[in-house]
This record gives structure tokens, sequence and C-alpha cells, in this order.
């Protein structure tokens, strides 16, 4: 017969294994979902990589847990592809998490915790083949900043093909975006300004093209950075091309934080070790032309870009400003049938992620992509800068943006120029 004291005993010792610690269920969450941004040098402003800075934050991470706002991931998993870099929780990871919480959020058995998977201080994706560092932009302390433009030739004697291209922020309090673009030789694209030097051209002066310029002749966008970037590689048997004596040239959104700030950001570039199979471009299905009346609380606006050549949908990011509600982008093929890409229901300004496809999706000729946007210019949107004006394509986040990013790869002997139906490659631009 087993005394009830040694019941309670077996009962208490059965309770305590049920409860998740910090250093056995928690950690490993933490490591896989979150330390990206909660770790020294990156944007989150608290590091998660052991128990004695993480455990103060406890119950906040408890309630954006079961809010879903962190990990920040804004696709809805039922209207959208499933991606290889989702770092949304799953319900187990929320439970998990949550009762060690409810249970004191005790530590269990004290270790020495493993570093974080990619640890800052250092490009993520290893040493790069080539580095180009923004010769240190001053960043006044108020104001509007107008986007600012540097162009570095790259040297390169030869056709190039990279595998990888990452951005390492210096000032993540004033970088609003940044992006580089490869300009050909010949290139129209804010040709005629000195190397190495910052210059701000109009809207005007960046849209000016030449006569039958392909798209791709003029510029390809070999990589951003928003709130949320992440360096992640093409596919392995995928790369982008850099012609021989091309320009990277550098566009940067910068915003005043208040003090004057020096930012010397660096892009690192990475060589394929042999020529891709399939090239990948970026193009932006946009909308131009829209204009967003004062108050109306659910603007739609559409987009779309038709293939001339099959492609394989490699990755989306949805983009606007902070008026921007919502955003769908799908592939339709030309039988009418539609696949979903990404839904994002309540965009996120401040958090923009590229989204790429577990499953590349296949569009054959004749397909397309659809991007559609809705904008919330109503005094119900407390991000509104105004409600009073209409609103329309402007680089100040005060202005809007309908732009699906879109990354396609295609056979690499096909020119890259020929993918796209002639009225809609303006969407490489």
């Amino acid at each position: 017969m087993i005394r009830p004291a040694i019941l309670l005993a077996l009962g208490s010792a059965c309770f305590a294994a049920s409860v998740p610690t910090f250093s056995g269920e928690v950690y490993p969450i933490l490591r896989a979902k979150c330390q990206g941004c909660h770790q020294k040098g990156e944007i989150a402003p608290m590091a998660f990589i052991d128990y004695a800075g993480t455990r103060p934050w406890a119950k906040a991470i408890r309630e954006a847990v079961l809010k879903g706002t962190m990990p920040p991931w804004h696709a809805d998993p039922k209207a959208s592809a499933h991606f290889h870099n989702d770092r949304s929780l799953t319900q187990a990871e929320v439970r998990a998490i949550t009762a060690w919480v409810d249970a004191g959020a005790p530590e269990g058995s004290p270790k020495s915790y493993p570093a974080p998977e990619k640890a800052s201080g250092g490009w993520t994706l290893g040493k790069p083949d080539l580095v180009f560092k923004i010769p240190n932009m001053k960043v006044p302390a108020s104001g509007d900043i107008p986007y600012t433009f540097v162009a570095f030739p790259t040297e390169l004697k030869q056709d190039t093909w990279v595998y990888a291209a990452e951005w390492k922020i210096d000032q993540r309090s004033v970088v609003h975006h940044v992006n580089a673009f490869t300009r050909p030789p010949g290139s129209s694209y804010v040709a005629g300004y000195p190397a190495l030097q910052f210059f701000v051209p109009t809207l005007t002066q960046r849209r000016v093209g030449r006569p039958n310029e392909g798209a791709f002749e003029r510029r390809e966008l070999l990589v951003g950075y928003e709130p949320g970037y992440r360096a992640i590689p093409w596919g392995p048997t995928q790369g982008k091309l850099i012609k021989a004596g091309s320009d990277i040239v550098v566009e940067a959104h910068y915003n005043a934080s208040g003090k004057e700030t020096i930012d010397a950001s660096e892009i690192g570039i990475y060589f394929a070790k042999e020529p891709p199979k399939e090239r990948v471009v970026t193009l932006s299905v946009q909308n131009l032309g829209f204009v967003i009346p004062p108050g109306d609380a659910n603007y739609k606006s559409d987009a779309s870009v038709t293939f001339d050549a099959p492609v394989k949908v490699v990755s989306v990011q949805p983009h606007m400003h902070l008026r921007g509600k919502a955003m769908r982008l799908r592939a339709v093929l030309p039988d009418g049938k539609a696949e979903p890409l990404i839904d994002v229901p309540r965009y996120d300004f401040n958090w923009q992620t590229t989204y790429f496809l577990k499953q590349p999706l296949t569009v054959p000729a004749g397909g397309k992509i659809e991007c559609f946007a809705w904008f919330d210019n109503s005094p119900n949107n407390k991000f509104n800068p105004d409600p009073k004006r209409p609103v329309s394509w402007g680089d100040q986040s005060y202005e809007e943006m309908h732009i699906g990013f879109t990354e396609v790869a295609f056979d690499a002997k096909i020119d890259a120029d020929k993918i796209l139906a002639v009225e809609k490659k303006v969407a490489a631009r």
C-alpha cells in the first residue's frame, strides 16, 4: 500500500516535470524564432540570449505571443503560400511560453546557453567577396531628408553571378530603407553623376529612360533593406547577374532621429562558384497612378504584370507606407486558375518581411501576378499623418506607395527583358 504522503510527493514531482522551463523548452524557441532580432546589435531594444536578460520581460513576452504581435509575421496562413522563413509560433510553442510565464517563469537547470544562431557583429552569411560602404552619410537631426544616391563602380571585368547579397546596417535609428541596384554599362538610370559622391536626383530625373531601353538594361534591384530584413540566399541553383563594368547604385531613405547621425552602412556581395541554372530578378508589381481621397478608410488599388516566358515565383514582399492597410498577391495561370501567394490582412509599415516560398510557384507564359492593396486614409488610422488631404505616390512616409516586390526565377539562358509582356516592362523599374 502506498502512503498518502508518497502519493502527494509523486503528484508534485509529476506536476513539476510538466511545467516548461527556460532552459528546457523556452530557450530553444527564443533561439529559433526571436533571437534574430533580440540580440546585441539587432533591431530589438532588448536581448533574449540568457535567462537573466529574458526573465524581466516574461509577462510582456506572454502578452505579445498571445496577441500574435511577436514574432512579427503578418501572412494569413489560410490564404497564403507556405514560406520557408516562417518565424510564426506554433500553437504548441505559444502554449509552452504561456505556461512557463504562468508558472512564475522558472529557469530550470541553469546552464551555459548556446549563442544565437547568427550572432551579430559581422556578416550573417559569412565574408563577402565584394563590399561597398556608404561614405559617411550625415543625417540631420530634423526635417525631411530626400532620397539620397551614391554610385559604386564594381570594376568587374566579366559578367558575374552572385548567389546572395546582404546589407549590414550601421545606424538603424535613421535608416528607413536602402536599396542597391545594378546599373549595366550604357544605362540611362541616374546617369551622369560622379561616382562615390552623394547626389539627389528629382523623381523625373530618376525616371528618365532611353527609347526602347529594356527594363533590365536600365537597372535591376540587387537587394533592399527595410525593418524586418533578413539576409537569405537564393536557391542553390539560382543567382542574380551583375554584368561586366556595372555600377552598384545605392538609393537610401533616411529619417531624422532627433540628433545628427553619421551612417556608414555596407552591402556585401557573394559570388557564385559556377553559373546557375536559373536567373533571379526582382519585379515591382506596382500602381504609380493612384490617388487616395481624403477620409477614405478602404481605398483599393490594383496592379499586375504578365509574363511572356515561364517563371517561378521565389519570394514576395508587400510595400506601402503609413496608410497601408492590407495587401494580397496571387498568380493567375493562363487557364484562369488563381493561386494565392500572400495575404497580409493587417499590414505593418514598421515590419516589412520578404516571404520566401517553401515551394516556388511556376507561372507559365501568359500567366500573371496580380497585386491588390488597401489603404486607410481616415481619422481612425492612428498612423495617418493627415486624413484631410488626398494622397498619391511619393518617396516620403507621409506619401504612399503600392508595390508588391516579387522575385522570379527563370532559365538563365533567357534574356531577362524577354520574360515580361511588352505593356508591363515598367514592372522592373
